[in-house]
């Protein structure tokens, strides 16, 4: 459509169920009256392994997407509760929850003073579907329903048959396949922020570079040591960089949490990402007002590789799940709130309403016994043990766990299982190349809704790291991707979830707590967020 013609849809008769936002949210540091700030307005953050990218379409996990959130801005942003609020457009606009108009900022600007136009988020959408590129995060425009997302992925239709439109240099139009309504939440993910084009054409591999990125986000990449640190600095171009009290934010990777929480007890860190379990009740007599553990929309689960023996049996895997003693793991072994998960989707998820799973509805001796049997049918016994390979990342949190869950195997099933363990960009490719039998992996709800969690087990997901193929599970996720019916859809989830509770590609072992250690003189971190979403222009440091 030619720029500057009006957004069609106003002329419909339905204009009237069209929704715009009110302005004058902002995810920017809320300051009360007559507070006393710290002359100094510097931070330093934990995260638990370097980045693998910057790059938002490479993003993998939660060490890079802390950093991409301070680097570079989506449409929206959410707010200390995790509800969607303005980002780049400063309003929007739906018909049938099917097509949505977003108006931009006219003061939003990239890290260089360009101006961020809706052409942007057209060639970065374009950019993230590309089956030409080495996109991690594709998967999402799909999930989300962008119109043609998943044939362009496929290599059925080309780029610029993608749903999104730039109606004028601050008019964005995004079409989807089906109506979603809750497709505004998923717009703070950070596989759809948008990148500078003629940064990335100038640099390639090495556009994210300190000196050579550009964002449009409250902060800009000042400098970067691997496995060090990353350091970055206000963005004086963001739209709301008035608003912005951090000066400095280091972002400093740290695998093992006891090295994180010495530094951080010596006033070396202000805010780490987790701390050891075994240290919670000390820590909580020390420093009881700096220890946090609320329910987080994430679980920690196990999976199993669906592709090759001995896992490919579905008697063995179910086996391994139902002799987890998840109570143990998650009372003895973790120890700071953590609830054993029965289900992939964690209980605090928006409009979730799980039927009791058959595995609750059993002691853990019951259990076992199960288990045994149903090892014993796949062939497997005093005769011919079980061999397992159990792969996990770098964090001792992963090895105790992955040290209890195999001594409850050979314990019960008399299994042999060899402990594997990889720093995370070995991991990440031994996981994205299936070699391993079981392998530790957690998820972190991109937005909240079930779908966040049940869609990564669908045949063509990127992140069904099992490999796992079923059509009668294919059908219900499509199902409740259609189904505008609340009840209706929940009871699609439940059909996914028994299927997984039949075939057991995964086995979910806890709901996450978001436990990390935060410093008195620290305000503004949205603990609240089940997400955990942080943004450091967030936040601010009192005079201590």
């Amino acid at each position: 459509m030619p720029q500057g013609k009006s957004f069609p849809l106003l002329s419909y008769s339905v204009c009237a169920a069209l929704v715009a936002l009110s302005l004058g949210q902002t995810n920017a540091a809320q300051v009360p009256a007559g507070t006393q700030l710290a002359a100094k307005q510097e931070i330093v953050r934990h995260i638990k392994d370097e980045p693998a990218s910057l790059d938002p379409v490479k993003v993998i996990g939660l060490p890079e997407a802390q950093v991409a959130r301070d680097l570079f801005e989506g449409l929206v942003n959410q707010d200390a509760q995790g509800k969607s609020i303005p980002g780049v457009a400063e309003s929007w606009q739906n018909q049938n929850n099917q097509v949505y108009l977003f108006t931009l900022r006219k003061d939003a600007k990239w890290s260089n003073g360009d101006p961020v136009t809706a052409q942007d988020f057209v060639y970065s959408w374009q950019r993230l579907v590309d089956p030409k590129g080495l996109s991690s995060g594709g998967w999402f425009a799909g999930l989300a329903g962008i119109q043609n997302a998943d044939a362009i992925i496929a290599g059925k239709m080309p780029v610029d048959k993608l749903g999104v439109t730039a109606v004028s240099p601050t008019q964005l139009r995004v079409t989807l396949d089906k109506p979603v309504p809750y497709f505004v939440s998923l717009l703070a993910n950070f596989s759809l922020f948008p990148v500078h084009k003629a940064t990335v054409e100038k640099y390639g591999e090495d556009w994210t570079k300190p000196g050579n990125l550009v964002g449009n986000g409250a902060y800009v990449l000042k400098d970067r040591v691997v496995n060090e640190k990353l350091v970055l600095e206000p963005n004086p171009h963001y739209w709301d960089h008035a608003r912005t009290v951090l000066t400095k934010v280091t972002f400093v990777p740290i695998n093992k949490e006891s090295n994180a929480t010495k530094r951080y007890l010596a006033d070396d860190i202000d805010i780490t990402e987790s701390f050891p379990k075994d240290q919670y009740k000390k820590l909580m007599h020390d420093i009881p007002g700096q220890v946090y553990t609320p329910y987080q929309l994430g679980t920690y689960y196990y999976a199993f590789n669906t592709r090759r023996a001995p896992t490919d049996d579905a008697r063995v895997r179910l086996a391994l799940s139902m002799s987890i003693d998840r109570a143990v793991i998650s009372d003895k072994v973790l120890g700071t709130g953590e609830k054993p998960a029965w289900h992939f989707t964690p209980d605090v998820t928006n409009g979730w309403k799980p039927v009791k799973s058959e595995m609750q509805q059993y002691s853990q001796e019951e259990l076992n016994a199960q288990a045994k049997g149903l090892l014993a049918a796949a062939g497997y016994g005093p005769s011919k043990p079980l061999h397992l390979t159990l792969l996990y990342n770098t964090s001792e949190s992963h090895q105790k766990i992955a040290i209890a869950v195999a001594s409850m195997w050979k314990k019960t099933l008399g299994a042999d299982v060899k402990l594997v363990n990889q720093e995370w960009k070995t991991y990440i490719d031994s996981r994205n190349t299936g070699n391993f039998d079981v392998i530790r992996a957690s998820w972190v709800g991109d937005y909240n809704e079930a779908s966040t969690f049940l869609s990564l087990l669908t045949s063509t997901h990127n992140s069904n790291i099992s490999k796992f193929s079923n059509a009668d599970y294919d059908k219900a996720i499509a199902d409740a991707s259609r189904e505008t019916n609340d009840a209706q859809r929940n009871n699609d989830y439940n059909k996914a979830e028994q299927i997984i509770a039949e075939q057991a590609p995964i086995a979910p072992i806890y709901q996450y707590t978001n436990g990390r250690l935060i410093k008195p003189w620290v305000k503004g971190y949205p603990i609240e967020n089940p997400e955990d979403v942080a943004y450091s222009q967030e936040m601010y440091i009192l005079k201590h």
